[in-house]
């Protein structure tokens, strides 16, 4: 699939979720804030409880760029950990390392993100790790390969060129940006992790 088809299945999905997925998608919701198709700009009728949740799932996934195969499983770790299941849901889905590598600004969106895990440019303390969905455990630092580091893709993020787009570094992050590099500091708190859900209705769908 081309740049220009990836970008416009990501405006069209970022309609039909009502939230912008990249930069780029939220000028097309600017533009055409209602859902695609020939109805988008009809009301939407009253959706169905089973749709609203569904929906939010989706909503979830989308931002983090994983299968439904693995947000099944984090919601299972979720659900065995003590606390909220969907406060832990988010926390525990913010700790993956291509989330990570965004909200430091290294990559301006997540599809670019999981790419600079996968081709093994991103250490954590020194190791090389290709697997986006690797946790990051609390004190763990995150850098960029020396030999990566003057790719013009890094030198553009240690410029600081993404953070016009990326939401304020949150405060369980340490960034150094210049010297791309990130330590994850403490576990992630729900009410700092700037994604866009209701993470009850998560829930709900999942325990139906």
């Amino acid at each position: 699939m081309g740049t220009r088809a990836r970008t416009r299945n990501t405006a069209r999905m970022s309609r039909a979720l009502g939230i912008a997925l990249t930069p780029k998608a939220a000028k097309y919701l600017e533009r055409r804030p209602y859902a695609p198709g020939q109805h988008g700009r009809n009301k939407r009728k009253q959706d169905s409880d089973y749709a609203v949740r569904l929906r939010e799932k989706q909503r979830l996934r989308a931002q983090y760029g994983i299968r439904e195969a693995q947000m099944t499983r984090v919601f299972e770790e979720a659900r065995r950990t003590e606390g909220l299941t969907g406060e832990n849901l988010i926390e525990l889905l913010e700790m993956r390392l291509d989330a990570l590598v965004l909200r430091a600004g290294f990559a301006r969106t997540i599809a670019q993100a999981r790419q600079l895990v996968v081709h093994r440019h991103i250490l954590v303390d020194g190791q090389r790790v290709d697997r986006p969905s690797f946790r990051v455990k609390e004190g763990q630092l995150i850098h960029v390969h020396q030999r990566s580091e003057t790719m013009t893709p890094f030198q553009v993020a240690a410029a600081g060129a993404h953070r016009d787009v990326l939401p304020d570094v949150p405060g369980y992050l340490d960034v150094q940006l210049e010297k791309l590099q990130a330590r994850l500091v403490r576990r992630p708190k729900r009410a700092e992790v700037p994604v866009t859900c209701e993470e009850q209705l998560v829930v709900e769908y999942y325990a139906r």
